[in-house]
């Protein structure tokens, strides 16, 4: 690639991350723009397409597995039971508001992709959020950086930690051992912050409505099945790659999404059609096209020259390198979509550990998975980087996007700098505390 067309790319990805973060153009025709020009200048071939395709394939069926799933669920009725509950257990009270949300969204990004709690737990939020007569954008954010953040207890919880961890062949069990700690302490760093954060809400008390007749099932049998669809779910993504057959995580949110969309059609309820028109397929279109300008990015070469100067300047000190993965690709996330900078970053880090003689040249490839183990702090910190840098802005994460779709429709648009305010702070803590967790972690696996 000439020297010019690699200052087109970075000049095309520029342009696209500020038009996004003016609120110039909406962030999805943002990126298509974006690639539909690289291809126009013959930057992006057909070869290059298929790669990006390639490589979203996994995040992106993580994601539409899940929405499908979500888009059932919420037709059952049981978030107006849960709704109910939650919101007598907040007593009216600004701060139990906030710190339910966190109980409530933690758990179920261990086992759910994170946009996709966004959309499953939404409609509860909001529902108290409008009880408790509080602005919906405040908790809608906290919401989207929750569900990020607890995307790292577990290999499934986040598209970009997933992609990481399946590149270097850690299964579900290893991950648990590896990082989930960390994933835990990222979603505690966020406690203390509240009062500071949304003291407004914090302080909040309210005098709550007489209770009403409780809600009650009204298909009880539908979401029964429903439940077992989600249970089975999980108990893939628990289980699934140690089937004789190895069912990996894409291919389990793909067969839920089935699963789903069998129930809501045998049951009546829910026509596929519906169920499909309601998938968010502008965050789904956007991830797809920024894993084409990441891919216009790994043609200019920056990546391997990138990979090099990690060696050049920190040789084989691989606590020094896993910290600067914690800052530069919590910086990069933060700027694009994190999916799209953990994949590139992959690149970018084998490359350097074949440089420092690490591991063979065969270390390039996808199957290879004999990463010694003085290695995976480096990639934890790739995890660490990608997952809680995309807490920062409003494009830094799938969950995000969501979220502030969903914020639009109810008629509070989310702004690039409102959800900077809630992020920034947030993403600095998170950052910090999970680089003294993997410098722990290095020196346990010295």
């Amino acid at each position: 690639m000439s020297e010019l067309q690699v200052y087109i790319v970075l000049g095309v990805f520029a342009t696209v991350i500020l038009v996004i973060a003016f609120n110039v153009i909406d962030m999805a025709v943002a990126a298509l723009v974006g690639v539909s020009v690289l291809i126009a200048l013959r930057i992006l071939d057909e070869q290059d397409m298929l790669s990006a395709a390639r490589t979203a394939a996994g995040p992106i069926s993580l994601l539409f597995g899940g929405m499908v799933v979500a888009r059932i669920l919420s037709s059952t009725g049981l978030f107006d039971l849960v709704g109910d509950l939650y919101l007598r257990a907040t007593g009216g009270s600004g701060k139990r508001f906030l710190l339910l949300l966190i109980a409530i969204v933690a758990p179920l990004c261990a086992f759910l992709p994170n946009a996709t709690t966004v959309v499953l737990l939404a409609p509860i939020i909001i529902r108290v959020a409008v009880a408790l007569e509080v602005d919906i954008v405040a908790p809608m954010v906290l919401t989207a950086i929750v569900s990020n953040s607890a995307g790292l207890l577990t290999l499934v919880g986040d598209p970009a930690t997933f992609l990481v961890g399946s590149s270097i062949g850690m299964t579900f069990g290893e991950y648990l051992r590896r990082v989930s700690l960390g994933g835990v302490v990222a979603v505690g760093v966020v406690v203390p912050m509240l009062p500071l954060l949304m003291r407004d809400i914090w302080q909040i008390r309210r005098t709550l409505p007489a209770r009403e007749p409780r809600a009650r099932l009204q298909r009880p049998i539908y979401a029964g099945v429903s439940l077992v669809v989600l249970a089975t779910m999980m108990a893939l993504f628990v289980f699934g790659e140690d089937l004789p057959t190895r069912i990996v995580p894409p291919a389990v949110a793909l067969i839920a999404s089935a699963l789903a969309l069998l129930v809501g059609y045998a049951s009546r309820v829910e026509s596929t059609d519906s169920v499909l028109r309601e998938v968010d397929w502008k965050t789904l279109v956007f991830l797809g096209a920024v894993f084409c300008l990441v891919q216009a990015m790994t043609r200019t070469g920056l990546l391997q020259v990138m990979a090099l100067q990690l060696y050049q300047q920190f040789g084989t000190q691989l606590s020094l390198v896993a910290l600067v993965m914690i800052a530069g690709i919590g910086l990069l996330s933060s700027l694009l979509a994190n999916v799209p900078v953990a994949a590139a970053s992959i690149v970018m880090v084998k490359g350097y550990l074949v440089a420092a003689e690490f591991v063979p040249d065969i270390a390039l490839s996808d199957q290879f998975t004999q990463w010694p183990p003085v290695t995976i702090p480096v990639f934890v910190g790739m995890m660490f980087g990608a997952t809680l840098g995309g807490n920062a802005t409003l494009i830094g994460a799938a969950a995000n996007i969501v979220s502030a779709g969903i914020c639009a429709r109810e008629g509070r648009p989310v702004t690039f700098a409102t959800f900077l305010r809630y992020g920034l702070p947030v993403t600095l803590v998170q950052l910090a505390a999970s680089a003294l967790y993997v410098l722990v972690l290095a020196r346990v696996s010295h």
